[in-house]
């Protein structure tokens, strides 16, 4: 199992200089379900991790989420780390953000 991130100090990781590259890894009928993102996220293709790996800035940290912080978000971090990303998942995906009253962004 990958390394695991909580939904606070991602927050926190997010105000500092050297934040992490936060990638919102829902599939793709969830992400266009969902009204919002997490601030700074990115949405990136669960399904096409081997086209889209290869673009990642290797000397950052990289947190991925999905929408319960389960399979899809823990599958990519662990493929992400087995390659050298220092790579985690958020615990309990965006639900556990929202619920926690974390800011959001609207998507693109």
């Amino acid at each position: 199992m990958p390394n695991a991130t909580y939904p606070h100090a991602l927050a926190r990781a997010l105000t500092q200089s050297n934040s992490p590259y936060v990638i919102d890894v829902r599939r793709q009928p969830a992400f266009e379900a969902s009204d919002g993102m997490i601030p700074e996220s990115e949405w990136r293709d669960p399904e096409h991790l081997a086209e889209w790996i290869t673009t990642l800035d290797a000397q950052r940290s990289i947190v991925l989420y999905c929408v319960h912080g389960m399979e899809v978000s823990q599958n990519c971090a662990a493929l992400l780390e087995a390659v050298g990303f220092d790579a985690t998942y958020l615990v309990g995906g965006y639900a556990a953000w929202v619920a926690g009253a974390h800011p959001t962004k609207p998507k693109p």
